[in-house]
């Protein structure tokens, strides 16, 4: 339990930060161009598949941690199935530009990704 509340206490402010920072990007550029998603709807997204796949990777680790790695290679697989599936009503689309709209789901995408391996790896590490 305290490694989930670890995880909060950085997945919390790491969220928000980020958020903060692409609303301000998605403003400036709001009058040049119509965003499909609403930065919150990409956040929450983003924040709960996240906390899913952490909770996930908890349970596999305190029942067999020697498979924790390959849970998180599985995992990161469906969670990227389920961002396709979220993006299915953009790609489908027609008339958008949606070079934006794309970026603008990737960029933190791939950043909590990043913030995913990070304590995925504190996580096997530690056994």
């Amino acid at each position: 339990m305290s490694k989930l509340i670890t995880f909060l206490k950085y997945c919390i402010p790491f969220t928000l930060l980020l958020y903060f920072a692409q609303q301000y990007a998605t403003t400036a550029l709001g009058s040049q161009h119509d965003f499909f998603y609403t930065t919150w709807s990409i956040y929450l997204f983003q924040f709960i598949s996240s906390l899913l796949l952490y909770i996930i990777l908890l349970f596999v680790h305190s029942k067999l941690p020697e498979y924790t790695g390959f849970a998180f290679m599985g995992i990161t697989f469906f969670k990227m199935m389920a961002s396709v599936v979220f993006l299915i009503p953009l790609i489908q689309a027609k008339g958008r530009e949606t070079n934006l709209d794309i970026a603008a789901f990737f960029i933190p995408y791939f950043l909590f990704l990043f913030f995913e391996t990070v304590f995925s790896i504190r996580l096997i590490n530690k056994r």
